[in-house]
């Protein structure tokens, strides 16, 4: 996926960094040892050959002079805190860390390296597996996102804080940082932005159902997760995690926008029983927040197609009208 925010660096750059992260004896000669990874829409990564023969894979942060969302500011720290957080309290399958660097000495981003995962992603091969295999993958997807969301935290909101003490404020605020952003670079969500913001303010007591923080992915999709043999063999892409609602997660989007699939196989693999009226309402305030962000990044990604803004913008309208609005 082609995106502005990919820190793309020459041969020389990046023999730097594998030479600082495994010493010279490990640095590539010839051609051919460095091959882009071309699903990612944030970072760039980087599949490279060392000079044993081991396959690993970089990926490097934006560059500072690129502006990214607010919410995504810091996003490679957050994937390295949430990766250790997983890793220690959880058995879910997450890449190591070989080494990460945040000196900027080498390249003006942070970056990090961690082991090739020699498996399929399943949001690229699951259109091709039997409905069975694909419902079963989706089942261990959902018991997954149940063990990541056991993490407690502090307090809602920023993984390295700060911390508060009630959801609505957070969420509240994690919708308006968005919505500031499309009102700087100008957006067209084809809603008035204050009418947004009435709609949110109008159902935010839902959210103070919410009382215990939970670590929660966010963007745990079937495209951050590789299978092998017809079982999850690593999780990955953990850069928008936070302290915050479970029911936030990408799998529960489906309970109220179909284009999102059926959820079913995700929620029997979580435990989770059929949404309350109130639990409705607060996974209807995050679909909207969800679509919110996936039409205003198409502006902040540099999108030269409109492939992404032309999915989410009707499902944006369909969000409101889950929430009582529609155009007269």
């Amino acid at each position: 996926m082609e995106s502005i925010t990919k820190n793309r660096q020459p041969p020389d750059v990046l023999r730097a960094m594998i030479e600082r992260a495994y010493g010279p004896g490990q640095v590539p000669a010839g051609d051919g040892w460095a091959s882009e990874l071309g699903h990612g829409w944030f970072n760039v990564a980087y599949r490279i050959r060392l000079r044993d023969g081991a396959d690993v894979v970089l990926k490097i942060a934006p560059p500072p002079y690129v502006e990214v969302m607010t919410y995504e500011r810091g996003a490679m720290s957050i994937e390295l805190n949430t990766l250790d957080l997983i890793r220690t309290r959880t058995s879910v399958p997450v890449p190591d860390v070989h080494f990460a660097d945040r000196s900027h000495e080498l390249c003006d981003a942070d970056y990090f390296f961690m082991p090739y995962i020699d498996a399929d992603n399943l949001g690229i091969v699951s259109e091709g597996l039997p409905a069975a295999e694909r419902d079963a993958c989706m089942e261990q997807l959902g018991a997954a996102n149940r063990e990541i969301n056991s993490v407690c935290g502090d307090g809602f909101g920023p993984l390295a804080g700060p911390h508060d003490a009630s959801w609505r404020r957070v969420f509240t605020g994690i919708v308006e940082d968005v919505l500031l952003d499309g009102e700087r670079r100008g957006v067209d969500i084809g809603w008035d932005y204050d009418t947004v913001r009435a709609v949110v303010a109008e159902h935010a007591g839902s959210l103070d159902e919410v009382t215990e923080p939970r670590l929660v992915e966010w963007d745990l999709w079937s495209g951050n997760v590789m299978v092998r043999d017809g079982r999850i063999a690593c999780v990955i892409d953990h850069e928008r995690a936070f302290y915050g609602d479970p029911l936030i997660e990408a799998g529960f989007t489906g309970t109220q926008l179909s284009a999102f699939g059926d959820p079913t196989p995700f929620m029997r693999g979580y435990g989770h029983p059929e949404l309350t009226g109130t639990q409705q309402v607060r996974r209807r305030l995050y679909c909207l927040h969800l679509m919110l962000v996936m039409v205003i990044e198409t502006v902040y990604r540099g999108h030269t197609d409109t492939e992404q803004y032309d999915f989410a913008r009707p499902l944006l309208d369909e969000a409101m009208a889950l929430l009582g609005r529609t155009r007269r």
